[in-house]
């Protein structure tokens, strides 16, 4: 079974399976694919960490596919520059590329096929082409006019013939489907070697050979305008790319119903979903019923203790002390969930104090500044699951059409990561040489004991665990199958501070879809929550799939946005 934010993506990967992979194969096919098919939501230059049930060695792994910042990324270099925080386009919100390490190492690791076995749908799409639709028709247009003045390199790709393609005019990306030949060029060359020797030479092509210093000489030698009308080059290096290792981790973990939830480190915003259920089990979900006042309220509210946990504490591990045993212990949400008013709307962002429950040791960290652009449209997702219990969950994202130019020659773009990083020493997601981005990118996977039971996840910057979790909930508590989980109307708070430029906070406000019964709307406003309407089908993108009761594989994929699509036999 594969479900993915593209059809095709989705044949792609079942395409793997057809030909004896597993779902790590799948997976991987259809990510590589995702980023020539949905280039305004993940691009190869981007980010993508991953979840992976490994049946051969019966556990939950994370592929650490987050970026890092380069050496010479410091606070003060962008003070100097005039910055109070760093832009969300342009060479100097760009870190190293991961998304190709991580999808190459989870292959190399996990997978059964080869590389250019896995890559041979996705030469096909960017080689001879797909028919353009209605999303990323829109995403090209609203940044037309800066590809024509600033970006001639993307113009060229995705303005062909100095046009906005029409829809169903067949886009190529002839330059991403020679780059993904050099890949297949370097495993072949060590492929005598073994599978994974053949993968590793692929890795070191990527980011220690002829691709790597690609992109280090078009930054450097290219000047962006970033956000505030700074122009400027890049500050990757050789040695940035050089250095940059893929790592596997252990996942971090939670129980709840009886099931054990898996997300990656604090480097992602995923630990904030099991503070999220943490809260919600001192709850009785299942008596309040979906799409109710009381449900709404209560998940917005525990929503906001968590968020603001997510804001003080976490960042990356190798450079702070995150008190993660105290944030994810029962005791500690059991003070928190306390806080909880059934009747009135917080509007205040009160972090807790989660040291006297941490286990592990831990470092206070100063607050930072309170500061949101709402999500605009990036970010997809991959699942997959196999016959023998292998799981595959992705959340590919950055390198967006819209966060710098098209590198020539390569066909893919560096990503504005570090935008989710503050110009602020102090704060735990503050910027150093190096150090990783605190994103919101998470996809999750579900056990049941030490079995897997379930991979899903959705597009959506800070709602992206809002989203995913009322998807859970409707199933958990619920009992609802995937497809009626994933269609529920869906709703989230932007009470926190964004991840994203300019990182404006909205206490209080509570967005939801306008399918939502008007009647709940209007209890939920009564309560002093700051309501604002979505149109209905606009909150949400989950892909999922699952393992049920009977061994049977099942999957769903969002109508919303008609274009993700679940396959299986």
């Amino acid at each position: 079974m594969v479900s993915c934010g593209h059809y095709l993506g989705s044949l792609a990967g079942m395409r793997m399976l057809e030909r004896g992979g597993n779902a790590v194969d799948a997976g991987v096919a259809a990510s590589f694919a995702q980023v020539v098919l949905e280039f305004q939501s993940a691009g190869l230059g981007g980010e993508c960490p991953i979840l992976i049930y490994s049946a051969k060695e019966r556990r939950v792994v994370a592929i650490n596919g987050n970026t890092r910042a380069p050496a010479a990324a410091t606070v003060r270099r962008y003070r100097e520059l005039g910055f109070d925080l760093i832009p969300g386009d342009g060479f100097l919100s760009a870190g190293v590329c991961a998304t190709a390490g991580a999808l190459m190492t989870a292959l190399q690791r996990f997978g059964t096929l080869t590389l250019e076995q896995v890559l041979g749908p996705a030469i096909d799409i960017a080689a001879n082409g797909f028919p353009m639709y209605e999303a990323l028709r829109q995403a090209i247009g609203v940044v037309e006019e800066r590809l024509r003045a600033e970006w001639p390199s993307s113009a060229a790709l995705l303005l062909p013939g100095g046009q906005l393609p029409t829809l169903g005019a067949v886009l190529k990306n002839r330059d991403l489907a020679s780059t993904y030949g050099k890949l297949i060029e370097a495993e072949r060359g060590a492929r005598s070697a073994g599978r994974e020797a053949g993968i590793r030479a692929a890795i070191d092509c990527f980011y220690r050979g002829d691709i790597a210093r690609t992109i280090i000489e078009f930054q450097r030698d290219t000047t962006t305008r970033h956000a505030g009308g700074v122009t400027a080059h890049g500050l990757l290096t050789e040695t940035d790319f050089a250095e940059y290792e893929t790592r596997v981790e252990p996942s971090v973990t939670s129980e709840y119903r009886g099931l054990t939830v898996h997300k990656c480190g604090p480097w992602s915003q995923g630990p904030v979903f099991l503070q999220q259920l943490n809260l919600l089990e001192g709850f009785d979900l299942a008596r309040m019923g979906p799409c109710s006042a009381d449900f709404i309220h209560t998940v917005t509210e525990c929503a906001k203790l968590a968020f603001a946990d997510r804001e003080r504490y976490y960042g990356d591990p190798d450079f702070i002390r995150v008190p993660i045993s105290g944030l994810l212990s029962k005791e500690y949400a059991k003070q928190r969930r306390s806080l909880v008013d059934p009747l009135h709307a917080s509007i205040e962002q009160r972090p807790g104090d989660p040291f006297e429950f941490e286990t592990e040791g831990g470092s206070r960290v100063a607050d930072g500044p309170p500061a949101h652009r709402p999500w605009v449209g990036g970010t997809t997702g991959t699942r997959a699951v196999d016959h023998e219990g292998n799981m595959y969950s992705a959340t590919p994202s950055g390198g967006w059409l819209r966060s710098s130019p098209v590198i020539p020659g390569l066909g893919f773009a560096l990503s504005s990561r570090l935008e989710q990083l503050w110009l602020d020493e102090r704060h735990a997601d503050g910027l150093a040489p190096r150090k990783q981005p605190r994103i919101t990118l998470t996809p999750t996977l579900v056990s049941r004991g030490r079995q897997p039971y379930m991979g899903f996840g959705t597009p959506g910057g800070d709602q992206q665990d809002q989203w995913g979790l009322q998807f859970f909930v409707n199933v958990v508590d619920f009992g609802m199958d995937l497809q009626d989980a994933v269609d529920l109307p869906a709703f989230h708070t932007e009470h926190f501070a964004s991840s994203f430029y300019p990182r404006t906070a909205k206490p209080g406000e509570l967005v939801i879809e306008a399918s939502m019964p008007e009647s709940v709307v209007d209890d939920l406003a009564a309560r002093g929550h700051r309501i604002q309407i979505a149109r209905a089908w606009s909150l949400g993108n989950v892909t999922a799939v699952r393992i049920n009761e009977t061994g049977s594989l099942e999957g769903s994929a969002t109508s919303r946005g008609q274009k993700a699509y679940a396959i299986g036999w």
